[in-house]
Formats: structure tokens, sequence, C-alpha cells
């Protein structure tokens, strides 16, 4: 186990550091084989900030370069990149959130404040339908009563998270048009055909956490190379797009073939959405367990309450979500919705301002580096 320890630091202080570091595995390149980050950094001989940026994002900490690298913690050069990529990752959420002065909430983006959050939107839920209405609240209400929508109309939870939703998809949005200009890109290169199609390949396959050519996974938690970090996390981002298919699905039978919910259980809709759920229970389940094993050196440790934070709420939303499923037609459903929904309210609230923006930036850094493997670097041909 390495020596250094993980200091605070200014931002300025942090682009610094970074350069430094940076300077010093230019100049050795002995882990140019592992993932795409150093091949990226081989091509400067100065790093600016934005440069700096774009490699932070490109890093996806798997480690490997830590426990290969001659000049890690104790020796005096400090080098410790997974560590540094992952604090120049924080600074870029802050840097490039939208609007700026919410980027703060990346600060306080917990477990502790996950949990608050999504219990209090739930409570807020359940007293207004406990007190408004306990009788119908408390009742069963079978499918062919519309179940939970008895509580709830459909129009009123549309009104709701789809207010939310807009306001997502453009906080998203705006902090990817700052984000990739300031890499010195223009945004009409970002939908060029083959360099978009190659980085959405490496971040949909997790390219980057195969471990190179041998396919032995990263170093992660631990020195031991492993599959695991890539299994989970593939859990979860596929759980995720199947539960997000599964309300697209439901979409197009409410609003254009005229099919209301609540669907049975062997519907299209039902079933993307319980094995999207079970993959949103066993992929946040082991990443949390990978990050209770892993080597402290890896990591940048301000930001583990946001990642938890996040992992834990995806978690409650499939366990509530698979919940509600099951007791829908009983007397309990009433206070299932509202946990459920309090979780998905907290979830989406936070997703401009917490871990889920790690996947937009990583997909632009990957688009990026498929861009300029692509350019000429003065002397030396492309790729």
């Amino acid at each position: 186990m390495f020596a250094a320890e993980d200091q605070p630091m200014s931002l300025d202080e942090l682009i610094e550091d970074a350069q430094r570091v940076l300077r010093v595995c230019n100049a050795c390149r002995y882990c140019e084989g592992y993932c795409a980050v150093f091949p990226a950094l081989a091509r400067r001989l100065e790093f600016t900030e934005n440069d700096i940026h774009y490699l932070g994002n490109l890093c996806h900490n798997c480690g490997s370069c830590l426990y290969a690298c001659q000049f890690a913690p104790p020796h005096e050069f400090q080098v410790n990149f997974p560590r540094l990529m992952a604090k120049v990752r924080g600074e870029t959420y802050r840097k490039y959130a939208w609007p700026g002065f919410l980027g703060a909430l990346y600060e306080k983006n917990g477990v502790a404040v996950s949990l608050i959050s999504a219990l209090s939107i739930a409570l807020l839920f359940w007293l207004a339908g406990a007190l408004s209405n306990p009788q119908r609240f408390f009742a069963a209400h079978a499918d062919a009563q519309g179940s939970f929508y008895a509580l709830l109309p459909h129009n009123l939870m549309v009104a709701v998270f789809g207010t939310v939703s807009v306001f997502v998809a453009v906080a998203l949005l705006m902090g990817f048009v700052r984000f990739w200009p300031y890499m010195g890109e223009e945004l009409a290169d970002f939908f060029k055909g083959r360099p978009l199609a190659e980085g959405l390949h490496d971040a949909f396959t997790l390219k980057n956490l195969g471990g190179g050519v041998e396919n032995e996974g990263c170093t992660y938690p631990t020195e031991q190379k492993s599959l695991a970090r890539r299994t989970f996390h593939h859990f979860t981002f596929y759980g995720f797009l199947l539960c997000f298919a599964a309300t697209s699905v439901a979409t197009v039978y409410h609003y254009m073939l005229q099919l209301p919910a609540p669907y049975p259980f062997w519907s299209l809709p039902v079933l993307l959405g319980t094995v999207g759920g079970i993959g949103l229970l066993i992929g946040p389940a082991g990443l949390l367990w990978l990050k209770s094993q892993r080597d402290p050196e890896l990591v940048a440790t301000d930001q583990t309450g946001m990642d938890a934070g996040f992992l834990v709420l995806l978690f409650m939303i499939s366990l509530t979500g698979l919940g509600l499923l099951i007791y829908r037609e009983t007397g309990t459903m009433g206070t299932w919705l509202a946990i459920h929904l309090g979780f998905v309210l907290a979830l989406f609230l936070t997703m401009p301002y917490g871990k889920f923006v790690h996947g937009l930036y990583r997909v632009a850094a990957l688009v990026r580096y498929h861009l300029e493997r692509r350019r000429p670097v003065p002397g030396i041909a492309p790729e």
C-alpha cells in the first residue's frame, strides 16, 4: 500500500499538479498500451486545462497504471494517476454544470443527502394520499380499476415527471455543449459517423475496463485483475436502459395504441421493467461491494459519497419498483407507490448534479479520442 494521502487541492493547484504528473508520464510512456488515455497523452507535449479535463474524462479509473508505475508513492514524484484523474473529473462536473451555481451540489451529493431527499419526497407523497383520502389510499385496487392510477391520476404523474425530465434533459444537454467546445472541437464533429460509432462502441462495451488485448479485466478493487467491475457496470447500465425502454414502450401503448396501464406481467413493458429492475439490483449492489473492497489509493475520497449515493438511489428505485409490481393490487400499494416515486424523483432531480453525468462526459471524451486519432501530429502520421 502506498503512503501518499488524498490531500485537498484548489483548482489551480490541481491543474498544476496534473501538468507535472502528465509530463512525467509522457516522458516514461511505460503504460502506453494500457488504455486510451496514454496514446492521447503521448500526442501532446504541453497540457492545457482543457487537455487535462479531456484526459480526466477519458480515464476509466481501472488502476493498472498505478500498480505498474515506478514513480508511484512512496517515490518522491508521487505519481498517482487514477486518483489525480478522479479529482479532475470531479472538477469538470462542477465547471460545466448548468445552471452554473448548481455545480456546488456535487459537493453535497452523498448517500445521506440522497436518502434524505428521496425519503422526504416519499413522505410528502404518502402524507398527501394518507391524509386526503385514507380509505382510498389504504384500499386494494385491482388492475381493472387502474391500480396505482386510482390514487395518482396518470395526467398528474406525467405533468410532474415530464416537467422534471425536461429540466434534466436541458441541464445535461447544456453541460455537454459547454464541455465539448471547451476541448477545442466543433459541435458538428461529434456527429461524424465513424468516430461517433467507435466512441459509442467503447462506451457500451466498456472496452477500457477489459484489460487490453488479454481481456483479463482491470486492477479494481485491488491489484488482482478482475472483470467484476465491468460485469456489474453492465448490469447497472443495461438494467437502466431496459427500464427506460419499458417506460418508452408503455408511452407508445398509452398514447398511440390507446392501451392504458397497468399492464399484465407478461406484457412487454412489464417484462422489460422486471428484467431491467433485476439488473439494477445486481449491478449497483455489486459496485457498492467493490467500492467497499477497493484500494483507497485508487480514488478521490471526496467523491465517494456522490458515487455511492447514485448507486443507492438506483438500487432503491429497483427494489421499490419490483415491490410495487408485486403488491400493486393490495392495500399496501399506496405506501409502495409513495416510496418508489420518492426515490425516482430524487434520482431525476440529482441526475445533472451527480454521478450520472460521468457517462455523458465519458462518451464525449471517447468520441474525441477517435476523432483525434485520425489527425496528424506535426512530424507524426495519424494512427
